[in-house]
């Protein structure tokens, strides 16, 4: 069987499938996920990357229908096997076969080995969690739902960075622990259906006894009611939904932890800003969709061959993934600026999601001038690189 394919050089302005219709399409890439027995979905276009997760037949279906046809060059990878599938102007069809050697078929089976093993999660998943059944993500016998086994991981992997933080978190307490009367105080902007905000009170509140207080906050306002009457429903008395902007929204106790995961654009930036604001020990936040610098880039007239971005500025999926990277390095150093230590990690494998990249930051005691110094210079001379200085912050 394909255990992957990738499909580029598309032959149509237009792709229809899996129920959906997409337009400027530039790419698609399916992955057998062994753990699911379904293939994971990476559709490709000018300016994001949707995932969906579909079955085995219709994963076969797709490669079957569209290789040579929808598609001029594809590639795909059996056990035994990589594939080339090529068209040329005419329609006509060539298949290239190359036999793997031993040496790739070992690592593929190793790699197979290893996605194979338990994972040990923080959320098991042969035990039956109430709020996971109720969000989708677990059936009522305790088994991950396929379509949903992406999103388990996505939040499992999360958990472990906030797990990390909470001896930081209890050392900056006067009391050297959190209370009741002081309890571990978190947000979760652009918190949407909130899966990773009921994730994180239950592993918290009560998994590891933690006294918690935990607040989520968006801008849409049936979600929030939606949330809400399920926070009631699972006896999560300490945690609460809240409708409207992270610029504007206040409370009564600062938080300790900031966190956020896909708030989409400059919604990242506006959380970063109100943690910088409220002096938070602690932010953790997912970026997606970093668009801004971009649009302001393809914009511009056309950059001088001298200029040293010039390349990147010529190829659309370049200058997008350029600016993704270089929006991040621009928060990096805005944090940094601020009194931050700062680490940009990967934030789960690139198969299951192209929004990997995890921002971690935790406020010092004494802000170094000298790399702050640094900081500036190096976040000026991309600012001046990307003449965008009105971006970001």
């Amino acid at each position: 069987m394909i255990l992957s394919a990738t499909f580029s050089k598309p032959a149509t302005d237009e792709l229809f499938a899996f129920g959906k219709q997409f337009k400027d399409f530039t790419k698609v890439r399916l992955f057998y996920n062994k753990e699911s027995s379904m293939y994971d979905v990476q559709i490709y276009t000018k300016t994001q990357c949707m995932t969906l997760h579909i079955s085995r037949s219709e994963g076969e279906d797709f490669i079957a229908q569209n290789s040579g046809t929808t598609f001029k060059n594809v590639t795909s990878r059996t056990e035994e096997e990589e594939i080339v599938t090529l068209a040329n102007k005419r329609g006509k069809i060539r298949t290239l076969r190359h036999t793997l050697n031993a040496k790739t078929q070992n690592l593929h089976e190793a790699i197979n080995r290893t996605q194979d093993k338990k994972k040990n999660y923080l959320l098991q998943s042969d035990t039956v969690l109430p709020f996971l059944v109720k969000l989708g993500i677990q059936t009522k016998e305790g088994k991950i739902v396929a379509q949903k086994n992406a999103k388990f991981r996505q939040i499992n992997r999360f958990l472990e960075f906030v797990d990390d933080l909470i001896p930081y978190l209890t050392e900056r307490q006067p009391e050297k622990k959190f209370t009741r009367e002081n309890p571990l105080r978190i947000a979760d902007f652009g918190c949407g259906k909130s899966y990773l905000t009921f994730a994180v009170y239950w592993y918290l509140q009560e998994k590891k006894k933690i006294p918690v207080d935990i607040i989520g906050l968006d801008l849409k306002t049936d979600v929030i009611e939606h949330c809400s009457q399920f926070a009631s429903q699972c006896g999560y008395e300490h945690l609460h939904f809240f409708t409207g902007s992270i610029e504007g929204f206040t409370y009564e106790h600062a938080p300790h932890l900031i966190i956020t995961l896909h708030a989409c654009d400059t919604a990242t930036d506006a959380a970063l800003m109100h943690a910088v604001a409220q002096n938070t020990d602690a932010i953790l936040s997912v970026p997606c969709c970093q668009h801004e610098i971009n649009m302001q880039l393809e914009k511009k007239p056309p950059m001088e061959d001298t200029s040293p971005l010039a390349t990147f500025m010529q190829y659309g999926i370049l200058r997008e993934r350029f600016s993704a990277l270089a929006t991040d390095a621009l928060r990096a150093e805005y944090l940094t600026q601020n009194g931050y230590a700062v680490q940009l990690l990967e934030f789960i494998d690139e198969d299951l999601t192209p929004k990997n990249l995890l921002i971690r930051a935790t406020k010092k005691q004494v802000a170094n001038e000298k790399t702050v110094s640094a900081s500036q210079k190096r976040s000026g001379s991309l600012l001046n690189a990307l003449d965008a200085r009105q971006t970001l912050f």
